[in-house]
């Protein structure tokens, strides 16, 4: 319906979280409507203390947050039904096989005991470990350990998947594995997924939009969909010498300026702008050019800006 007003998947109002005096989370407004959403940043940026706060395991010190419109404070229990959360770590009983696990999950999720059993063998079968689901989880390998997390987390039907570092430690077949079995899931239009992990290349294969955190304050946030679609055109450069100086005389022509490393510089050109007036840059600083090539904006890029390398920064 024309004006239909779509409720966030997540969303946050000044929300700030402390752990004793010192405060992890500052201050964090944003609402977060795709189906697949990111959450990217440095080590101790925040990521997990945000996804523990919006799973009701962290006390929320000012703000709120909210999870399919449920209140993160006072509806804990409803905001866990409707989430499946598969951990960065291992978190299983060794000596249980994979589907006692998964169906105990299942029943501690909401489900009657015969659903739930029944559910368990259809989720390991789905994920690929249907020949494994007796065994026990402690013969299992890091790949099986990793399949057996996210079974559990979809087990009950949930509208949320929360995934941390789903691919974290797996081998190049395994992690494509585990990448294409998330995709399938959002392909689904059934669950919304919020992604958390520090391969760039994971998350931009799934991920519509993108959170990312700095010291646990937001520094970006990014409609990929938007982007995509899109007609901008970008230019990587790599000089002889450094590129401070032609990033500065770049940027008041109008580019958008990122370096990525001393001797090379991503630039995203104007509407309309001429390719001429870069060479004569390039001439005027006496510098010689050694490549250039087109490029689309990455997720990459968009990462090194949110950290601050830009014009005056560098890597």
């Amino acid at each position: 319906m024309l004006g239909e007003i779509i409720q966030p998947v997540i969303e946050l109002d000044g929300l700030a979280v402390r752990f004793g005096r010192r405060q992890i989370l500052k201050q964090l407004t944003v609402r977060l409507h795709g189906q697949s959403i990111g959450l990217l940043g440095p080590n101790g940026a925040g990521k997990s203390t945000l996804i523990q706060t919006l799973l009701g395991l962290c006390p929320i010190a000012g703000g709120t947050a909210k999870v399919l419109g449920l209140d993160c404070r006072h509806q804990q229990r409803q905001i866990r039904s409707l989430v499946g959360y598969m951990p960065e770590g291992d978190s299983y009983i060794a000596d249980m096989t994979a589907v006692s696990m998964v169906r105990m999950l299942a029943e501690l999720s909401g489900l009657p005991p015969e659903a739930a059993l029944e559910r368990a063998h259809e989720v390991l079968f789905y994920v690929g470990l249907g020949e494994a689901r007796y065994r026990r989880l402690g013969t299992y390998s890091l790949g099986m350990r990793q399949l057996a997390k996210l079974a559990q987390a979809i087990v009950h039907g949930p509208r949320l998947l929360i995934l941390d570092e789903p691919t974290n430690g797996l081998d190049p077949a395994a992690r494509a594995r585990m990448v294409r079995l998330i995709q399938q899931i959002k392909a689904s239009g059934k669950v919304n997924i919020l992604l958390c992990s520090h391969l760039l290349a994971d998350v931009e294969q799934v991920c519509q939009e993108v959170l990312i955190l700095k010291d646990g304050c937001i520094v970006a946030h990014v409609d990929l969909e938007q982007q995509r679609q899109e007609d901008r055109r970008f230019v990587e450069l790599e000089l002889h010498g450094p590129v401070a100086r032609l990033a500065q005389a770049m940027s008041e022509l109008g580019c958008n300026c990122t370096e990525l490393g001393r001797e090379r510089l991503w630039l995203a050109l104007p509407e309309g702008f001429d390719l001429r007036r870069l060479y004569q840059a390039v001439i005027d600083l006496d510098m010689p050019l050694r490549r250039l090539s087109y490029r689309r904006d990455s997720l990459e890029q968009i990462f090194l800006k949110a950290m601050g390398n830009q014009v005056n920064g560098g890597i």
